[in-house]
């Protein structure tokens, strides 16, 4: 046997034992069970406190914007895409508690050209180059009614 085989060998198996023993500690108990993952992660994801309340809570309230987003482009999506998580502001009733975006950036997650998407879903336009001296979207459009311009 050549003596590199001689010092490589013991190394691989080395490198192999220590690959086994670092996966045995890493890899917990429940993966594999159904599959290729954690059969543990479903009841730890139950667990987690709730926090989105759904459309229909926020219009329980909100009756006048539920009505003119009805009429809308935004009708399909939840209040909670633009405003975040409802369950703080539900809990304790604080407008502080309810997010209120409205810059370029975050209309321009959806509302920024994009040759990927298709014009006729999603109305685009360049941020950059559309109005750049305005800060907020709201400030023209009401994302709650039908391409409202405010004065």
């Amino acid at each position: 046997m050549p003596v590199q085989l001689k010092t490589l060998i013991p190394l691989f198996i080395v490198f192999i034992s220590l690959f086994l023993v670092v996966r045995h500690f890493l890899i917990p108990e429940s993966f594999g069970k159904y599959g290729y993952y954690r059969a543990d992660s479903m009841d730890e994801i139950a667990a987690l406190p709730i926090n989105h309340v759904g459309k229909a809570i926020c219009v329980e309230c909100h009756d006048t914007e539920g009505a003119q987003l009805e009429s809308d482009m935004h009708s399909g999506l939840s209040c909670e895409v633009c405003h975040g998580p409802g369950s703080k502001h539900v809990d304790d009733m604080e407008p502080a508690s309810i997010e209120k975006q409205s810059s370029r950036d975050f209309c321009g997650k959806c509302h920024n050209l994009n040759p990927a998407r298709r014009i006729e879903v999603i109305n685009q336009v360049d941020i950059k180059l559309h109005y750049p001296e305005r800060e907020n979207c709201i400030d023209c459009h009401n994302p709650h009614a039908v391409w409202e311009l405010k004065d």
